[in-house]
Protein backbone atom coordinates (compact mmCIF):
# COMPACT_ATOMS: atom_id res chain seq x y z
CA UNK A 1 0.00 0.00 0.00
CA UNK A 2 1.47 3.21 -0.93
CA UNK A 3 1.13 6.36 0.65
CA UNK A 4 -1.32 8.98 -1.40
CA UNK A 5 0.48 11.65 -3.29
CA UNK A 6 -0.10 14.67 -1.26
CA UNK A 7 1.79 12.85 1.62
CA UNK A 8 4.61 11.88 -0.46
CA UNK A 9 5.11 15.16 -1.61
CA UNK A 10 5.37 16.80 1.90
CA UNK A 11 7.58 13.68 2.98
CA UNK A 12 10.22 14.29 0.29
CA UNK A 13 11.57 17.24 0.95
CA UNK A 14 11.72 16.27 4.48
CA UNK A 15 13.56 12.85 3.90
CA UNK A 16 15.94 15.28 1.62
CA UNK A 17 16.88 17.62 4.35
CA UNK A 18 17.77 14.65 7.01
CA UNK A 19 19.58 12.85 3.92
CA UNK A 20 21.80 16.06 3.74
CA UNK A 21 22.04 16.24 7.36
CA UNK A 22 23.64 12.86 7.65
CA UNK A 23 25.78 13.77 4.32
CA UNK A 24 27.07 16.47 6.33
CA UNK A 25 28.19 14.44 8.98
CA UNK A 26 29.79 11.98 7.12
CA UNK A 27 31.50 14.61 5.17
CA UNK A 28 32.91 16.23 8.04
CA UNK A 29 35.46 13.18 8.96
CA UNK A 30 36.36 13.21 5.29
CA UNK A 31 39.23 14.81 3.96
CA UNK A 32 40.39 17.65 3.06
CA UNK A 33 38.32 19.49 5.45
CA UNK A 34 38.24 23.20 4.07
CA UNK A 35 40.01 24.88 7.44
CA UNK A 36 40.24 28.17 5.51
CA UNK A 37 36.95 28.26 4.07
CA UNK A 38 35.14 27.19 7.83
CA UNK A 39 37.57 29.99 9.67
CA UNK A 40 36.28 32.80 6.92
CA UNK A 41 33.01 31.70 7.28
CA UNK A 42 32.76 31.62 10.89
CA UNK A 43 34.17 35.68 11.12
CA UNK A 44 31.46 36.39 9.04
CA UNK A 45 28.58 34.92 10.83
CA UNK A 46 30.23 35.93 14.09
CA UNK A 47 30.65 38.80 12.73
CA UNK A 48 27.10 39.57 11.77
CA UNK A 49 25.59 37.75 14.63
CA UNK A 50 26.76 39.08 17.33
CA UNK A 51 26.12 42.69 18.08
CA UNK A 52 22.23 41.36 17.84
CA UNK A 53 22.52 38.90 19.90
CA UNK A 54 23.97 40.45 22.29
CA UNK A 55 21.16 43.76 22.38
CA UNK A 56 18.83 41.06 21.68
CA UNK A 57 19.30 38.95 24.80
CA UNK A 58 18.70 42.39 26.96
CA UNK A 59 15.28 42.87 27.18
CA UNK A 60 14.78 38.82 26.87
CA UNK A 61 16.48 38.74 30.56
CA UNK A 62 14.78 42.03 31.77
CA UNK A 63 11.67 40.14 30.85
CA UNK A 64 11.97 37.23 32.42
CA UNK A 65 13.66 39.05 35.42
CA UNK A 66 10.62 41.56 36.20
CA UNK A 67 8.33 38.69 35.69
CA UNK A 68 9.66 35.83 38.14
CA UNK A 69 10.21 39.09 40.55
CA UNK A 70 6.34 40.13 40.51
CA UNK A 71 5.51 36.37 40.56
CA UNK A 72 7.78 35.63 43.21
CA UNK A 73 6.21 38.58 45.56
CA UNK A 74 2.96 37.49 44.92
CA UNK A 75 3.48 34.25 46.55
CA UNK A 76 5.88 35.46 49.07
CA UNK A 77 8.86 33.24 47.38
CA UNK A 78 11.25 36.80 46.03
CA UNK A 79 14.33 34.84 47.58
CA UNK A 80 13.60 32.23 44.61
CA UNK A 81 13.80 35.00 41.71
CA UNK A 82 17.55 34.85 41.19
CA UNK A 83 17.04 31.01 40.47
CA UNK A 84 14.17 31.47 38.34
CA UNK A 85 14.90 33.86 35.98
CA UNK A 86 19.10 32.91 35.55
CA UNK A 87 17.84 29.39 34.77
CA UNK A 88 15.08 31.00 32.40
CA UNK A 89 18.01 33.04 31.03
CA UNK A 90 20.46 30.06 30.74
CA UNK A 91 18.36 26.74 29.64
CA UNK A 92 15.90 28.44 27.42
CA UNK A 93 16.13 32.29 26.48
CA UNK A 94 19.80 32.08 25.65
CA UNK A 95 19.99 29.10 23.27
CA UNK A 96 16.54 30.66 21.29
CA UNK A 97 17.78 33.92 20.69
CA UNK A 98 20.98 32.66 19.41
CA UNK A 99 19.41 30.01 17.26
CA UNK A 100 16.83 32.71 15.71
CA UNK A 101 19.43 35.22 14.94
CA UNK A 102 21.87 32.80 13.37
CA UNK A 103 18.83 31.47 11.30
CA UNK A 104 18.35 35.28 10.66
CA UNK A 105 21.77 36.86 10.02
CA UNK A 106 23.91 33.52 9.23
CA UNK A 107 21.41 31.44 7.74
CA UNK A 108 20.25 33.87 5.17
CA UNK A 109 23.35 34.41 4.06
CA UNK A 110 24.53 31.06 3.72
CA UNK A 111 21.30 30.31 1.79
CA UNK A 112 21.36 33.13 -0.79
CA UNK A 113 24.98 32.43 -1.30
CA UNK A 114 24.21 28.81 -2.40
CA UNK A 115 21.13 29.65 -4.30
CA UNK A 116 22.83 32.21 -6.37
CA UNK A 117 26.04 29.44 -6.75
CA UNK A 118 23.15 26.93 -7.89
CA UNK A 119 21.20 29.51 -10.45
CA UNK A 120 24.25 30.36 -12.08
CA UNK A 121 24.94 26.68 -12.56
CA UNK A 122 28.43 26.76 -10.09
CA UNK A 123 26.85 23.33 -8.22
CA UNK A 124 26.66 21.82 -11.45
CA UNK A 125 29.86 22.51 -12.32
CA UNK A 126 31.83 21.48 -9.82
CA UNK A 127 30.17 18.27 -9.83
CA UNK A 128 31.08 17.64 -13.08
CA UNK A 129 34.46 18.26 -12.43
CA UNK A 130 33.92 15.60 -9.72
CA UNK A 131 33.55 18.03 -6.48
CA UNK A 132 31.44 17.31 -3.72
CA UNK A 133 29.64 20.55 -3.31
CA UNK A 134 28.39 18.80 0.30
CA UNK A 135 32.74 19.15 1.72
CA UNK A 136 33.50 21.87 -0.10
CA UNK A 137 30.91 24.51 0.17
CA UNK A 138 28.11 22.99 2.90
CA UNK A 139 30.54 21.21 5.35
CA UNK A 140 32.70 24.59 6.31
CA UNK A 141 29.46 26.40 6.55
CA UNK A 142 26.98 24.60 8.18
CA UNK A 143 30.11 24.07 11.04
CA UNK A 144 30.87 27.46 11.23
CA UNK A 145 27.38 28.02 12.00
CA UNK A 146 27.13 25.48 14.90
CA UNK A 147 30.64 26.60 16.16
CA UNK A 148 29.75 30.11 16.14
CA UNK A 149 26.28 28.89 17.61
CA UNK A 150 28.15 27.51 20.84
CA UNK A 151 30.28 30.91 20.82
CA UNK A 152 27.23 33.35 21.27
CA UNK A 153 25.04 31.36 23.38
CA UNK A 154 27.98 32.06 25.78
CA UNK A 155 27.25 35.60 25.19
CA UNK A 156 24.31 35.57 25.57
CA UNK A 157 23.57 33.82 28.64
CA UNK A 158 26.44 36.47 30.71
CA UNK A 159 24.53 39.42 28.97
CA UNK A 160 20.92 37.76 29.62
CA UNK A 161 21.75 37.02 33.50
CA UNK A 162 23.60 40.60 33.73
CA UNK A 163 20.71 41.90 32.56
CA UNK A 164 18.11 40.52 34.81
CA UNK A 165 20.12 41.12 37.56
CA UNK A 166 20.13 44.75 36.76
CA UNK A 167 16.76 45.02 36.32
CA UNK A 168 15.88 43.06 39.53
CA UNK A 169 18.11 44.33 41.94
CA UNK A 170 18.74 47.73 40.74
CA UNK A 171 15.61 48.83 38.93
CA UNK A 172 13.13 46.55 41.37
CA UNK A 173 14.86 47.04 44.42
CA UNK A 174 15.84 43.31 45.09
CA UNK A 175 18.42 41.78 47.62
CA UNK A 176 21.97 40.90 45.31
CA UNK A 177 22.75 38.37 47.82
CA UNK A 178 19.35 36.61 48.15
CA UNK A 179 19.48 36.74 43.98
CA UNK A 180 23.02 35.14 43.61
CA UNK A 181 22.50 32.58 46.49
CA UNK A 182 19.46 31.49 45.03
CA UNK A 183 20.56 30.93 41.82
CA UNK A 184 24.10 28.53 43.09
CA UNK A 185 22.08 26.58 45.73
CA UNK A 186 19.71 25.28 42.30
CA UNK A 187 22.15 25.43 39.54
CA UNK A 188 24.47 22.87 38.22
CA UNK A 189 26.52 22.57 35.33
CA UNK A 190 24.49 20.55 33.36
CA UNK A 191 22.07 23.49 32.82
CA UNK A 192 24.98 25.03 30.76
CA UNK A 193 25.92 21.72 29.10
CA UNK A 194 22.81 21.46 27.98
CA UNK A 195 22.58 25.03 27.32
CA UNK A 196 25.62 24.75 24.94
CA UNK A 197 24.29 21.39 23.25
CA UNK A 198 21.22 23.28 22.55
CA UNK A 199 22.98 26.31 20.39
CA UNK A 200 25.76 24.18 18.79
CA UNK A 201 22.22 21.53 17.58
CA UNK A 202 20.37 24.96 16.79
CA UNK A 203 23.32 26.08 14.82
CA UNK A 204 23.26 22.87 12.79
CA UNK A 205 20.05 22.45 12.08
CA UNK A 206 19.75 26.37 10.92
CA UNK A 207 23.25 25.20 8.78
CA UNK A 208 21.63 22.36 7.30
CA UNK A 209 18.02 23.57 6.18
CA UNK A 210 19.81 26.76 5.05
CA UNK A 211 22.30 25.25 2.82
CA UNK A 212 19.83 22.86 1.71
CA UNK A 213 17.44 25.76 0.45
CA UNK A 214 20.13 27.02 -0.73
CA UNK A 215 20.97 23.83 -3.15
CA UNK A 216 16.90 23.75 -4.25
CA UNK A 217 16.20 26.61 -4.63
CA UNK A 218 13.19 27.59 -7.46
CA UNK A 219 14.51 29.04 -10.93
CA UNK A 220 15.74 32.47 -11.05
CA UNK A 221 16.58 35.43 -8.75
CA UNK A 222 13.36 35.80 -6.91
CA UNK A 223 13.46 32.21 -6.62
CA UNK A 224 16.80 32.44 -4.88
CA UNK A 225 14.54 35.03 -2.44
CA UNK A 226 11.79 32.87 -1.65
CA UNK A 227 14.05 29.64 -0.56
CA UNK A 228 15.87 32.37 1.51
CA UNK A 229 12.53 33.42 3.54
CA UNK A 230 11.50 29.50 3.27
CA UNK A 231 14.79 28.51 5.24
CA UNK A 232 14.26 31.15 8.21
CA UNK A 233 10.81 30.12 9.11
CA UNK A 234 11.84 26.39 8.14
CA UNK A 235 14.92 27.00 10.92
CA UNK A 236 12.54 29.27 13.68
CA UNK A 237 9.98 26.47 13.39
CA UNK A 238 12.08 23.30 13.83
CA UNK A 239 14.59 25.39 16.52
CA UNK A 240 11.29 25.52 18.64
CA UNK A 241 10.23 21.68 17.96
CA UNK A 242 13.86 20.89 18.97
CA UNK A 243 13.98 22.50 22.27
CA UNK A 244 10.65 21.24 23.20
CA UNK A 245 11.98 17.42 22.98
CA UNK A 246 15.19 18.31 23.96
CA UNK A 247 13.96 20.48 27.08
CA UNK A 248 11.29 17.29 27.93
CA UNK A 249 14.18 15.05 28.09
CA UNK A 250 16.20 16.64 30.17
CA UNK A 251 13.73 17.91 32.68
CA UNK A 252 13.28 13.68 32.81
CA UNK A 253 16.59 12.48 32.75
CA UNK A 254 18.77 15.10 35.13
CA UNK A 255 17.36 15.60 38.46
CA UNK A 256 17.29 18.45 39.99
CA UNK A 257 19.96 19.35 42.33
CA UNK A 258 19.96 18.43 45.86
CA UNK A 259 17.46 15.73 44.95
Amino acid sequence: MTAPAPITRALTPVGRLFGLGIAVVRNTFRPPFQLAEFIEQTWFVTKVSALPTALFTIPFGATIALLLAELTRQFGAQSQTGAGSVLAIVQQAAPIVTALLISGAGGSAVCADLGARTIREEIAAMEVLGISPIQRLVVPRVLAMATTAVVLNGLASVVGVAGGYYFNVIVQGGTPGAYIASFSAVAQVSDILVSEFKAFLFGFTAGVVAAYRGLNPPPGPKGVGDAVNQSVVISFVLVFLINLVLTGLYLELVPPKGS
